[in-house]
């Protein structure tokens, strides 16, 4: 209780704003490679042969990347509740188009190799496809809504109310962020398929992967200028109470051009994000040209972890903007759970998550190595 009392309430807000950065980043890096796998299977590889060592360089790991996802969601839940229910249910048909997506991938998996006929693992091939690149646009067009800011309010009673619609999302900002989340990600399992496999499938991830790079600068290069000049971001201009109620309605928001790019103005350090993001695409457009797959591997994952948590620098305080009510707009101050909420959770997250990093770190050097042809064919009972 001695360190229940000395993390006061606002310095909990902040801890679980970045642990929610540092989660969303742990799902994109580790579960981003399974993705732009699966959206690179039908390109990288043409032969059967060839697309089931692609298949069965993720197969071992792809289930376990899958736990930053379920760790992210649960901590939306319970250290941002109302976080959750925007998120949630505003974006709902989004989110069950990505759920649909990822409940196919494993299906695909397991029935691919269930039949040897060209035409049915031709179909399931796609699937993989789908469940690569659908997940990864959609997310992306969610980011570009996020920082646009999203069109709910609260009623008289708390209650929430979402007034857009799931064609709504896809304007031209949303679409371009996708594209730079596609990018990232095909960039990301390039470099891992140059690791774990040879021959014609690593050279042809190989050249994509470079495409992928410069697209990744490109776009991403793109989406900044376009949130600085011209996508208008949200102010707080009224006094902050850093450990006040969880209340968004107390404050007073303004829409103000330029306002996203007002952190890196007045902290310098938080520049690192964004540099970080253009640094590591760089770097791992290197890794490919040089043929060194472990320095593309690790430069796409910091490219990844700057370019998404740059979206967090530019607008924190706020999480959650609201387009129709500014006012409505969720913020680290005022949509967090309680004290002892947050601080229970810390401790539980202390705990557990070294021994994820840990089990997970066991299990890549475990699986480190090539995945090889030869023992694809002779073990057709245990491969994909």
């Amino acid at each position: 209780m001695i360190l229940h009392t000395l993390l006061d309430y606002d310095t909990l807000r902040i801890i679980w704003w970045l642990l929610i950065g540092v989660l969303l980043v742990g799902f994109a890096v580790t579960d981003g490679f399974d993705l732009g796998s699966g959206i690179l299977l039908p390109f990288a590889a043409r032969t059967d042969l060839e697309r089931r060592v692609v298949i069965n360089s993720v197969g071992p790991v792809w289930e376990g990347n899958q736990v930053w996802l379920i760790l992210g969601g649960g901590a939306i839940f319970a250290a941002w509740p109302q976080l959750y229910a925007v998120s949630f249910s505003g974006f709902y048909l989004a989110m069950f188009v990505i759920l649909t997506a990822l409940i196919l991938r494993p299906v695909a998996f397991k029935f691919r190799s269930k039949r040897e006929s060209p035409q049915w693992r031709a179909r399931w091939d796609w699937v993989l496809f789908f469940s690569g690149f659908v997940p990864a646009l959609i997310c992306g067009v969610a980011v570009g809504n996020v920082l646009q800011g999203v069109p709910f309010r609260f009623g008289a009673d708390m209650h929430i109310f979402y007034d857009g619609g799931f064609f709504g999302l896809l304007n031209p900002f949303a679409i371009l962020c996708g594209l730079v989340s596609v990018a990232m990600l095909v960039m990301h399992g390039a470099s891992w398929l140059l690791l774990k496999t040879a021959g014609a499938v690593a050279e042809r991830a190989r050249t994509y992967g470079i495409v992928a790079c410069v697209l990744t600068v490109v776009l991403y290069a793109l989406a900044g200028v376009l949130l600085a000049t011209s996508i208008g971001g949200y102010r707080i201009s009224s006094v902050v109470d850093a450990v006040g109620p969880s209340n968004p309605m107390l404050k007073t928001v303004e829409l103000h051009a330029g306002a996203w790019t007002a952190n890196y103005a007045a902290h310098s350090w938080t520049l690192a994000a964004p540099v970080l993001g253009f640094v590591g695409a760089l770097g791992a457009l290197l890794g490919l040209v040089l043929r060194r797959p472990v320095l593309a591997l690790l430069a796409a994952a910091l490219g990844i972890a700057g370019i998404i948590l740059s979206v967090g620098a530019s607008m924190f305080p706020f999480i959650l903007p609201s387009s129709i009510d500014p006012r409505a707009s969720l913020t680290v101050w005022d949509s967090s759970s309680s004290h002892l909420t947050l601080f229970i959770m810390l401790v539980v997250t202390a705990i557990f998550i070294p021994i994820v990093v840990a089990y997970t770190t066991w299990v890549y050097h475990v699986l480190w190595g090539k995945v090889d042809e030869k023992a694809i064919r002779e073990e057709s009972g245990h491969a994909y």
